[in-house]
């Protein structure tokens, strides 16, 4: 990410919920009473309700341009869940898994690294040290490999379902490994960091990035899952479908 990039997610509705978020236990806020769904972890992380049964972590990260929001999923899946994408670091790792345990009620069964770059795959030590399997394209395991990063411990080339998620390469964009992540019953989509949100200005951190491969792989996206109600963004506000029209234009 560039500068302006981060400036804008700083002044994001979601980082302003979690930058007035406390660090006291983990319990219900005043809109989760109200029935909006919403938990304050850390003040570092927070959760809130989606759709039935799917829920938005968001995470910061203190970076030399001020603090970071990314986004990741806690998806119900019978006694247990499934967790997209780790936090930051190991610390809020652990407090998610924690908080899905003991809080949700459904302790993590399995998760899923989107891609290979820190916001998506630093917690992964503390899945592993639990036993929770944690997947991701073959080119992730490869790239997180290659550039010492923690590594999935499961593979798979183009499609796997995982519980109610169905996970999707469509080919490079952002990072030469970014998938997409769609739970079917509610028609929504993690678009991790392949799909950026409304509010952002330019495409990011390319240092990774496909750019002459990203919008057929839109295309993709788009063609496989009509659809999608809600797409979740790795970093900024979730939107719809628009968000998909939203990135090409950028890449235009």
């Amino acid at each position: 990410m560039n500068p302006r990039s981060l400036r804008a997610l700083v002044l994001s509705p979601l980082l302003a919920l979690a930058l007035a978020c406390s660090s006291a236990p983990v319990r219900p806020t005043d809109s989760e009473a109200a029935g909006a769904g919403e938990y304050t972890l850390a003040k570092d992380i927070t959760v809130r309700r989606i759709a039935p049964g799917v829920w938005m972590h968001t995470t910061l990260s203190d970076e030399d341009f001020g603090l970071v929001p990314a986004n990741g999923l806690i998806v119900e899946d019978g006694d247990g869940s499934l967790l997209v994408d780790t936090g930051w670091n190991q610390r809020q790792a652990e407090q998610l898994a924690d908080w899905a345990a003991n809080t949700l009620g459904k302790p993590v069964r399995a998760a899923v690294a989107t891609h290979f770059h820190d916001d998506r795959t630093a917690g992964i030590p503390v899945l592993t040290a639990r036993g929770i399997p944690v997947h991701g394209l073959e080119d992730t395991v490869r790239l997180a490999k290659e550039r010492g990063k923690p590594v999935p411990t499961r593979s798979f080339t183009e499609v796997a379902t995982l519980g109610p998620l169905e996970l999707f390469f469509p080919g490079a964009g952002h990072a030469p490994d970014n998938i997409v992540v769609v739970h079917r019953d509610s028609q929504v989509m993690f678009g991790g960091c392949f799909v950026k949100d409304a509010a952002a200005k330019d495409l990011g951190n390319l240092g990774d990035a496909v750019v002459s491969a990203w919008p057929a792989s839109l295309e993709r996206v788009q063609t496989r899952y009509p659809d999608t109600r809600i797409i979740i963004p790795g970093h900024g506000a979730p939107g719809g479908a628009e968000l998909l029209g939203h990135t090409r234009a950028l890449l235009r």
